[in-house]
């Protein structure tokens, strides 16, 4: 059904494209922003997918555990703390896809309910996603317009992360970690298993240091998720060459990119941006702003939400778009649907067996919505 919904959209985009509805030289210019951000996730991606390979988030996750000594709080730390760094350095996709079945791996061999695990990654995946640009793709989209580079953008946002990520661990202990949740007042920490191969683990582990280093220096985050890559890449190239198939390039994810950025802009012009404007209104309301996007991001998921407002938008108004991303961010965490990082976290869930409680999914997701967002909103206003 996704990929359904993917295709659909870029075929859609297409017609728009086809018929004069969307201007070639609109669609051009789509293409000419998205094309770095392309790369980008088919890199980060890459290095995700093989770092997963090489493993090196099971080494992590396992000597957490181990570290944590059967005590769950020490664990909770630690786990929300793997998530949070995945998610801010290698972004909310590869916390969601591929650091959730390393940690619902883990679950049964410790003997941890896997519940709690879980919910640790998806909703980390979204919350922690504020203070970098590669930390969503919905930061990426929204660098031209806020004319911040990646040191800027995290001045103005490390406090709203940290308040974001605060909020995020007192809802997860309060209804899926506390003994009363997860039934056990001891876990038994896993046996080590050795790593099957040293260099690829080493590779992998020196690609994703150098992919922070690189970002830290400022360097295009297409540049750096490339360079990367071919640290990664070349390791398997030389002792894994079989793992090396097409199915690493996240063909699902640039189907609906592209079509994301031929159907909003054709929307825009035939009256969206008339309804986006009256939903923020024109008073510059940061509070309102956040409301709307993650309102529309659990209505029709964040990426297209995102676009959608962002153009109403000035660009002088950089408060009110930074808090569009806290909105688009901390705000699809409700509905199945709300990201795509959730859609993928479910059938990941669907794979190991992990029952997610619907109800209680969608409940805890709205109390944390609410309430996080006002938290950091005001964090960003206030504390940035």
């Amino acid at each position: 059904m996704l990929d359904l919904i993917r295709v659909g959209l870029l075929v859609l985009g297409l017609v728009f494209l086809a018929t004069g509805l969307l201007p070639w030289d609109d669609a051009v210019t789509s293409f000419e922003e998205i094309g770095p951000l392309l790369i980008f996730l088919i890199a980060i991606i890459v290095v995700a997918e093989l770092t997963k390979e090489a493993q090196v988030f099971d080494a992590i996750a396992a000597r957490m555990a181990v570290f944590g000594r059967g005590n769950y709080t020490a664990l909770f730390f630690l786990c929300t703390a793997f998530a949070s760094f995945v998610t801010i350095f290698l972004n909310l996709d590869t916390t969601a896809v591929l650091l959730t079945p390393v940690m619902l791996a883990l679950a049964p061999k410790a003997r941890i309910a896997a519940l709690p695990l879980a919910m640790t990654t998806i909703w980390l995946a979204n919350t922690a996603s504020l203070l970098l640009p590669v930390s969503n793709l919905t930061n990426l989209l929204g660098m031209n317009k806020i004319d911040l580079d990646a040191q800027e953008f995290a001045a103005r946002m490390w406090a709203p992360q940290l308040v974001s990520i605060a909020m995020t661990m007192i809802f997860l202990w309060a209804f899926y970690w506390r003994r009363g949740e997860r039934r056990d007042l001891r876990y038994t920490p896993p046996v080590l298993e050795p790593i099957a191969d040293r260099a690829l683990f080493t590779a992998a582990s020196a690609g994703c240091v150098l992919f922070i280093v690189l970002l830290l220096l400022e360097v295009h985050v297409a540049i750096a998720a490339s360079a990367a890559a071919v640290i990664v890449a070349g390791a398997f190239l030389l002792r894994a060459r079989e793992r090396l198939t097409w199915s690493l390039v996240p063909w699902q994810l640039i189907i609906f990119v592209t079509g994301l950025f031929l159907v909003v802009p054709t929307l825009s012009r035939h009256g969206l941006s008339d309804l986006m404007t009256w939903m923020i209104g024109t008073d510059g309301d940061p509070y309102r702003t956040a409301a709307v996007g993650a309102g529309l991001s659990n209505a029709i998921n964040n990426l297209p939400a995102y676009q959608a407002v962002e153009t109403v938008i000035p660009a002088t108004d950089q408060n009110r778009l930074l808090a569009l991303l806290v909105g688009t961010n901390v705000g699809p965490v409700i509905t199945p649907w709300a990201s795509l990082a959730t859609l993928l976290w479910f059938e990941s869930c669907r794979r190991h067996d992990v029952k997610v409680p619907m109800r209680k999914f969608l409940l805890t997701g709205a109390g944390l919505a609410v309430a996080g967002l006002v938290a950091t909103v005001w964090a960003l206003v206030e504390l940035a």
